[in-house]
């Protein structure tokens, strides 16, 4: 079904808010929940589809999940052993930090396990990840080698090998992780430029024995997870949007609660900090192993940047809302290494260098940077290709631009972040 948006300029944005849990860290909850010995209570879960069918899946594989209020998981784990084949395929929906990670965990079961998922998902490559654990000793056939579905061919023994991924990605990365949980031996990962580690935090919380340190990870096979309790931060990809528009709307000023603020994801926030951005944070603390604080952000005057590629990996999904940020900026931004940006939901260099074209931003593309050249922007109609953080992005740049902006097919915002319309408007956003 299809969603239509309408944005125009607002005033200025005031209040206090919290955004949803983070997706990745719910993700990866519901997973070791499952696979943990005994009961484990998860608080700030995601209610996004894309969580809600990492949910399901479990709930096919022989996992009782129950939800006492929302946003609140009790997952009565089985064991790094314990789960059961499904007798239908597994639904990711849009979710590839779902796909991929599970495409690691599956391979290392005794039975046989098809993974599907929406029209967009179908169409992200899958063969890195396939093509790395098949080192271990995975079996996984996709379609033309590189797409869902995938069958994931069960009863393989898989050892422990050293691996350089070759691309920084924090779910290539994580479903090597999970595959390695099941190898034979010790399984070293190394990455080009260091991800987010979620997966590794959360591994040695629950006792597993892992070290890693940025850019690598030693996983050792054979052991077992203790169930908890687990309090999952807002997520800072979020909270991104809201951050930006602070900024970004003469007058505004915001406090967002309980953010996740892990070092692996606060790229973005270097990133706005280094243009001008008037960002503070405050009270922090520790939640659950993860660094969280309160953010404070205020109209700010912006300045154009080059972009330190080393902060990429760390922003890689706030990046459409950097580029918003940059087209409303002084000067030019220049960006490189952004290549794994053409293979998210969609092509999102590609959409979100035409969106901004056609509010009259001039930016420029090459297969792996952009430059944009910061200016003012006009109303315009926006197509996000069905994808949640282009949705988001121009709902943001519609705030500071003349006239009605229409953004159309915003209906996987619900993926990440449910209720964002109406969170932006008890903002101020002037957003329909």
């Amino acid at each position: 079904m299809s969603l239509d948006w309408q944005g125009r300029r607002s005033g200025g944005l005031t209040g206090q808010a919290t955004v949803p849990g983070d997706k990745s860290i719910s993700h990866r909850a519901i997973m070791l929940a499952a696979l943990a010995d005994g009961e484990s209570v998860i608080e700030g879960f995601l209610e996004g589809e894309d969580t809600r069918a990492t949910a399901r899946i479990f709930s096919q594989l022989g996992v009782r999940i129950e939800t006492p209020n929302p946003h609140t998981r009790v997952v009565h784990g089985v064991g790094l052993h314990g789960l059961q084949p499904s007798a239908e395929a597994l639904d990711c929906g849009n979710a590839g930090t779902g796909m991929r990670l599970l495409t690691g965990l599956l391979c290392a079961q005794a039975f046989d396990s098809v993974l599907v998922g929406d029209a967009s998902l179908s169409k992200r490559p899958m063969a890195r990840v396939i093509r790395l654990l098949e080192k271990m000793g995975a079996s996984v056939s996709a379609r033309d080698g590189n797409f869902a579905p995938l069958h994931i061919h069960g009863g393989q023994v898989l050892h422990g090998v050293e691996i350089d991924t070759q691309v920084a990605s924090a779910q290539v990365k994580s479903a090597l992780i999970f595959a390695a949980l099941y190898a034979q031996g010790e399984t070293v990962i190394t990455e080009p430029r260091p991800t987010r580690d979620y997966t590794e935090s959360m591994l040695k919380s629950l006792g597993w024995p892992i070290d890693y340190r940025p850019g690598e990870v030693l996983v050792h096979g054979g052991g077992s997870l203790k169930a908890g309790g687990m309090r999952i931060p807002g997520d800072i990809s979020s909270a991104a949007f809201l951050i930006a528009a602070a900024m970004l709307v003469p007058c505004s000023d915001i406090t967002l609660c309980n953010i996740g603020v892990n070092p692996r994801r606060t790229g973005i926030l270097s990133a706005f900090a280094l243009m001008g951005g008037r960002i503070e944070l405050f009270n922090e603390r520790r939640e659950s192993g993860e660094p969280v604080a309160d953010i404070r952000v205020r109209s700010s005057s912006l300045k154009g940047i080059d972009l330190p590629e080393h902060l990429v990996p760390d922003m890689i999904d706030e990046c459409p809302i950097f580029f918003v940020a940059a087209a409303l900026a002084t000067g030019k931004t220049r960006a490189t290494g952004l290549a794994e940006l053409r293979v998210k939901e969609s092509d999102r260099i590609a959409s979100m260098v035409k969106g901004l074209r056609a509010m009259g931003a001039q930016a420029v593309d090459s297969p792996d940077s952009v430059e944009i050249t910061g200016g003012t922007l006009h109303a315009a109609d926006i197509d996000s290709c069905e994808d949640h953080r282009i949705a988001m992005s121009f709902a943001v740049a519609a705030q500071c631009a003349d006239g009605v902006t229409a953004i159309h097919d915003c209906a996987n915002v619900a993926t990440s972040f449910p209720g964002f319309v109406a969170l932006a408007q008890s903002l101020g956003m002037n957003l329909e």
